[in-house]
């Protein structure tokens, strides 16, 4: 590639990758090239720069391509995206050849070419529609031009930019030492988007761990908790979605990772980052296991994180096995070793003036003093043994850090214990990192040492929040601060 060819391509890259919203919107000229989505729309919100890779097929289109390598938008003529909305003329047949014979191989015309006739204001102007001129020698004969080609003889082939999948790379490098080279990929020649005959519905069956983390770490960081980020789409997830929705009145379409990317890039960074172990981290204090028995737990001095890898799961709001999927081999207990993380944001602010604790739902909702949705988590409220209240209760204290006293007579009776135990403190404690004492004796919200069966198992009566809920929660309320418990 010439040094010339080589600046006029990264300039392109450039642009392509630098539109604003103002530019996308402005009324295109034939000549101009607009980008447009999947769906044939024109794309009005250009992805933060970063978010995307641009990327040239075989027939010289620019594709953007998402962090997951799907192909989200195109770049096409002005004249093709009028024509497919129904306001523009047909094309010139003489514009179709002209395509051809830009198209078609330098050999086929001699290798001749002037750089000149690719800059601004070369092109003539030919009744609205630009043309690109011809070399000199064919220049006096339309006939010279090889002639357009037959639609029905493409190829159609399973992977295309419609779908929304990755076309399969080959080498056009040229020659060993042409590094710089922009990268080509197999596709098929766009025509025009399908028209859809009714509504697409989300495919989440089909959305990678990657994608639907992303979306949990989204909804994370609004205060719409789903629970362990694992990369699943599951009961807490969609109970989110639901809150998500009566809080905004939007339904997000998980299959919509366009739209998750976006809002993620513009609102504390893209879902995943890094982070690097530290020597505090490795050195704990972490304890070997944690017994199930209160009475042997009561023998402990705390009960603290049994690894590094679980206490940096929790500190991420993640599920330990999909910590190590995203590390595999990684070596946890090394200080200096950097780790794949999910990009959590910064804990709720406000105050929540009033708390549901929706038992059929498994989920508490915190209201601010307007009756607005402020947080909601994922729970684990009582059980058919061990029922929580029923009706209104409210906050007496909170406690962070808290020990456990075990009284069977007043409690539960765990095993063969029969006496009353002091259980120490600690994340993997009976009641997790916080408690939030309620009036009803006995009862609080609090939370876990197992974030991940929140929402799929029974408690004793209580309200159970992961950790990281638990103590977001506690920031937000106050004693007097009504609970209200629907069956």
């Amino acid at each position: 590639m010439t040094q010339i060819a080589r600046l006029r391509f990264a300039a392109a890259l450039l642009a392509l990758s630098a539109l604003s919203v103002p530019q996308a919107l402005a009324a295109p000229r034939d000549g101009d090239m607009v980008v447009v989505d999947t769906d044939g729309r024109l794309m009005r919100d250009i992805p933060e720069a970063g978010a995307v890779r641009v990327v040239v097929d075989t027939q010289g289109r620019r594709l953007l391509i998402d962090a997951w390598d799907q192909v989200i938008g195109f770049e096409i003529p002005a004249w093709q995206y009028r024509q497919q909305q129904g306001g523009e003329r047909a094309r010139p047949r003489e514009w179709e050849r002209d395509r051809a014979w830009n198209r078609a191989p330098r050999e086929q015309w001699g290798g001749q070419w002037n750089d000149s006739w690719d800059q601004p204001g070369s092109w003539d102007q030919d009744d609205g529609f630009p043309e690109r001129p011809l070399p000199p020698r064919e220049r006096s004969s339309r006939d010279a031009f090889p002639p357009a080609p037959d639609t029905a003889s493409i190829e159609r082939r399973d992977l295309n930019p419609m779908t929304g999948t990755v076309p399969t790379e080959r080498d056009e490098s040229g020659s060993a030492g042409d590094t710089d080279m922009p990268r080509v990929i197999e596709a098929p020649r766009f025509v025009e988007p399908a028209m859809k005959t009714e509504p697409l519905q989300p495919k989440t069956a089909q959305l990678s761990k990657a994608q639907v983390a992303a979306l949990q770490v989204y909804l994370d960081r609004n205060g719409i908790s789903p629970g362990v980020i694992d990369g699943r789409m599951g009961s807490n997830v969609n109970k989110a979605l639901d809150a998500w929705f009566e809080e905004t009145g939007e339904r997000i379409d998980p299959a919509d990772t366009d739209l998750i990317v976006r809002r993620l890039a513009a609102e504390g960074g893209l879902a995943f980052t890094t982070y690097t172990i530290t020597s505090e981290d490795a050195s704990g204090p972490f304890v070997a296991s944690i017994p199930t028995d209160y009475a042997d737990k009561a023998k402990l001095e705390r009960l603290s994180y049994t690894s590094t890898l679980e206490m940096l799961a929790e500190r991420f709001h993640m599920d330990e096995d999909y910590l190590k999927a995203l590390n595999p081999g990684v070596d946890f207990t090394r200080p200096g070793v950097e780790i794949k993380v999910v990009n959590t944001g910064v804990k709720k602010t406000g105050k929540v003036a009033r708390i549901v604790a929706d038992k059929a739902r498994k989920q508490v909702r915190g209201y601010d003093s307007s009756g607005k949705l402020l947080v909601a988590y994922p729970a684990t409220i009582g059980s058919s043994d061990t029922p929580s209240p029923s009706g209104e209760v409210t906050i007496e204290r909170v406690a962070r850090n808290p020990g456990y006293t075990y009284n069977p007579k007043v409690n539960f009776k765990q095993g063969d214990n029969d006496k009353i135990l002091q259980v120490p403190p600690g994340p993997n404690g009976p009641v997790g990192s916080i408690w939030i004492a309620l009036s009803k004796p006995t009862y609080g919200i609090h939370g876990t040492p197992e974030p991940s069966k929140i929402g799929k198992t029974a408690s004793h009566g209580c309200v159970r929040l992961t950790n990281w809920d638990a103590e977001e929660l506690a920031g937000l309320v106050e004693p007097g601060v009504t609970v209200s418990f629907l069956d």
